[in-house]
């Protein structure tokens, strides 16, 4: 009986020891390497309060963020995971731009995901996602958006008609309920060419699962962040097989169709199918599915919540609204009511509300890349040296934080739409709404006439203003990793006295 006690005490005795050492050896990573870096408890802490919904994400990004004003980036824990944040927007820039090719990817949760997951731009790494992007980037020229334009006109006509005609009187509306069902209509109608309306048809497959897929993706994304190995264990999934089948399903139908009856469409769609088997770098049902499928979920949350800050803005800031309309109403005045790309394009003031509001409230608010070779980062501080980072090595960009950092921006959590009133403020190095560098955003174009298009047919139709259910003062969800009120998005919504029937 000794002997056995005495055998099992070792065993627990070595195990113990064993974790220890393995704790000991996780957390002291960067010590190790010379990293100055978040310590491991209190961030442990924030990440569990993370992981139970007991703050949100961008006030734990926040929290990160100001550990150190001074240093332009140290070392910190999610979990067990050593991570690298950078704050410092010229080693952000060279990091992402100049040294692209030692940082090319991102971490991949596709693995448990399916084809539609692990065969899109996002997930795909090394030469075949430069094949890919290659492939697809021409569809997003400027020339690809004129093309798209009469189809996203189509769909943001159809849209406040249908709102106009419902809020006769004035009425409180969900306006992310609202917007998703615009993006809805866009994205099926330019990326996989079917047409849908989904104000008087929201029961169609494309708002049905894409409502889902994005509800089961803010109950999980935290899991693959911060337990990434758990959530693989559990196979956690994205996606339901139900939606899996619809997407892939209504893809090769659809292609089939317009092969056999030589059909042709001017949406992303098409431009795949006209480059499918261009130089070697084919794409077949599978690639373009995962493509198409990924811009119906890029576009599908992101698009609808920056529509929401924008509506929001404007409701409460009235002196914008009405320079949108004094805006809106010349550009139809001048082009005898005919709504043109060209038109759109000219909105100066519109460009300069949603540039102001996609900083304030960028639609990503965090990026990742991974190191994919030996790098070395400058002092982090003047009493530093330099730090070589490994091969594996993860780091974060917090754009959001960024953002609104007084450093780079007056006031910046005032929204102040004159910031962006000359062209150098949207192109310096710490303003990045869709991402910086090669793998930003390939849709950014789209997204910015989607929304341009969207602001001035509703506000030609419409005015907005606040409610009781408006939150003013923004408080961010505690679900998921982007920005969302916790009371959601409301607004009340009225028809213009002097409306334009014929818009």
């Amino acid at each position: 009986m000794e002997y056995w006690t005495i055998l099992l005490s070792i065993v627990v005795l070595s195990i113990g020891i064993l974790s220890l050492h393995y704790l000991y050896k996780k957390f002291n990573y960067f010590k190790r390497h010379g990293v100055l870096y978040v310590p491991s408890v209190p961030i442990f802490n924030s990440s569990m309060l993370l992981i139970l919904r007991r703050i949100s994400f961008v006030d734990f990004l926040e929290k990160l963020y100001y550990f150190n004003p001074d240093a332009k980036y140290y070392g910190f824990y999610t979990m067990m995971q050593p991570m690298i944040l950078l704050r410092d927007p010229e080693i952000i820039k060279k990091v992402c731009v100049k040294s692209f090719d030692a940082f090319p990817n991102r971490r991949s949760f596709a693995e448990t995901n399916g084809v539609l997951f692990s065969k899109s731009i996002f997930s795909i790494r090394g030469q075949r996602w430069r094949n890919v992007r290659t492939l697809l980037s021409p569809s997003f020229t400027s020339s690809k958006m004129k093309t798209m334009f009469t189809l996203m006109s189509e769909c943001a006509v159809d849209f406040t008609k249908s709102l106009s005609e419902k809020v006769k009187d004035k009425s409180d509306m969900d306006m992310k309920e609202l917007f998703t069902k615009y993006t809805t209509d866009v994205i099926a109608s330019c990326a996989f060419g079917i047409k849908v309306d989904s104000m008087k048809n929201p029961t169609n497959g494309f708002y049905f699962y894409g409502t889902e897929m994005i509800s089961l993706f803010k109950r999980n994304i935290l899991k693959f962040f911060l337990l990434p190995k758990l959530a693989q264990f559990l196979g956690i999934r994205l996606l339901s097989d139900r939606a899996n089948r619809f997407f892939k399903d209504i893809i090769k139908t659809t292609i089939d169709m317009r092969d056999a009856k030589n059909i042709t469409r001017p949406d992303m769609l098409q431009q795949m199918m006209n480059i499918r088997n261009e130089n070697k770098r084919q794409l077949d049902t599978d690639d373009m599915s995962a493509q198409a499928f990924t811009f119906f979920f890029a576009g599908f949350d992101t698009s609808s919540n920056a529509m929401c800050f924008i509506a929001h803005a404007i409701a409460a800031n009235s002196d914008i609204q009405t320079k949108l309309r004094q805006e809106f109403d010349q550009i139809l005045k001048e082009s005898n009511g005919n709504v043109t790309y060209d038109a759109i394009n000219q909105l100066k003031y519109l460009d300069m509300v949603i540039s102001e509001s996609l900083r304030l409230y960028t639609p990503v608010v965090f990026v990742e890349r991974k190191c994919d070779k030996a790098y070395e980062l400058p002092p982090a501080l003047p009493n530093e040296k330099p730090v070589i980072i490994k091969k594996g090595q993860l780091i974060w960009i917090p754009i959001y934080s960024i953002h609104r950092d007084g450093k780079y921006y007056d006031e910046p959590e005032k929204f102040r739409p004159e910031r962006f009133s000359t062209m150098s403020s949207h192109y310096n190095s710490y303003y990045m709404p869709f991402g910086i560098g090669p793998r930003m955003c390939i849709a950014n174009k789209f997204a910015l006439l989607e929304l341009k298009i969207l602001m001035f047919h509703l506000l030609a139709r419409c005015e907005l203003e606040p409610c009781a259910k408006t939150m003013l003062s923004m408080k961010f969800s505690k679900i998921g990793t982007d920005l969302m009120p916790e009371n959601g998005f409301w607004l009340s919504v009225q028809r213009r006295s002097d409306i334009q029937s014929d818009l």
